[in-house]
């Protein structure tokens, strides 16, 4: 009989917020896979319990070669029980390979629900929380930063993102760029903590407010994209915003699908108007030729 996958919700800051169920579960594991070993004996010293298991680390780095060893250990009957240094496994976190691992090999997968910084920073943003989607940690690197923003550009679900607080104000700064200054934002810091804050208002805002210097864990909730109204744009106004986004880098087909979007009328329409600018402008100097 095979073992168990157990993936537990530790506190976000407050360790009174430790689910009750986590205490049994950290003295029933025969393995427990940890972020950060040292956390983990903060954890388990706030709650009173012993480890009744084998504790080994389990975070970015060991990764891809520990989960072979856990899998193993789950198929010969182990309950195993994988927590992370704040929230929920997988979520921007160590889990989702040992969990499509174990998945695979037919391996009986569970979790403690927990605290979770994504659903706390949506509840208390005070923006639409009936639809939403998390985007994880924008990209270090201020070329592939802007590109996966502007693939959000149009999204009309609340978003949520992590950041680090060293690079927070250059990504709200990009995000006022590419949403717009005014699309309103919260900046949600130390969640549960002490010194827990919760910034709101544009995202120009946010971002001059951020330059001045911000520490401690972030989660960033920003507004979706406004319903698109009715666009009077004709084929030529089409065309042209087509060309500056390619001019901007972008391909031709991604131009037009977000051009569309934005206009909320068929990508076919868009394309239509890209044809004809391009065979008008062929056609131009031909017909001045003839006049000569």
């Amino acid at each position: 009989m095979t073992g168990t996958l157990v993936l537990a919700g530790t506190p976000i800051g407050d360790t009174a917020d430790a689910p009750p169920r986590l205490a049994a579960e950290l003295v029933a594991a025969d393995v427990i896979a940890a972020e950060d070993t040292r956390r983990l004996r903060r954890l388990t010293q706030a709650l009173d319990v012993q480890p009744g298991g084998r504790v080994v680390s389990y975070f970015e780095g060991n990764e891809s070669a520990r989960t072979p060893e856990l899998v193993d250990a789950l198929a010969g009957g182990a309950r195993v029980l994988l927590v992370t240094d704040a929230g929920m496994p997988s979520v921007s976190d160590p889990g989702y390979r040992l969990v499509a691992a174990a998945v695979e090999r037919g391996i009986a997968v569970t979790a403690v629900p927990g605290p979770s910084a994504v659903l706390t920073a949506l509840a208390v943003s005070g923006l639409p929380v009936d639809r939403f989607c998390f985007e994880g940690f924008p990209p270090r690197k201020a070329g592939e930063r802007l590109g996966r923003l502007r693939e959000a550009a149009g999204e009309r679900r609340t978003l949520v993102y992590f950041e680090a607080p060293h690079r927070l104000a250059d990504t709200l700064a990009a995000m006022a760029e590419v949403f717009g200054a005014d699309r309103r934002a919260a900046v949600c810091r130390e969640l549960t903590k002490t010194y827990e804050e919760v910034r709101r208002g544009p995202l120009e805002e946010l971002a001059a407010w951020a330059a001045e210097g911000v520490r401690g864990e972030i989660t960033i909730v920003v507004e979706g994209a406004a319903e698109p109204g009715p666009d009077e744009a004709g084929p030529a106004e089409l065309a042209r915003r087509v060309a500056v986004r390619e001019a901007a880098g972008e391909r031709r087909k991604e131009a037009i699908a977000a051009v569309a979007q934005a206009a909320g009328i068929p990508k076919r329409v868009v394309f239509d108007a890209v044809v004809a600018a391009k065979n008008a402008a062929a056609d131009g100097p031909r017909e001045g030729k003839a006049h000569h």
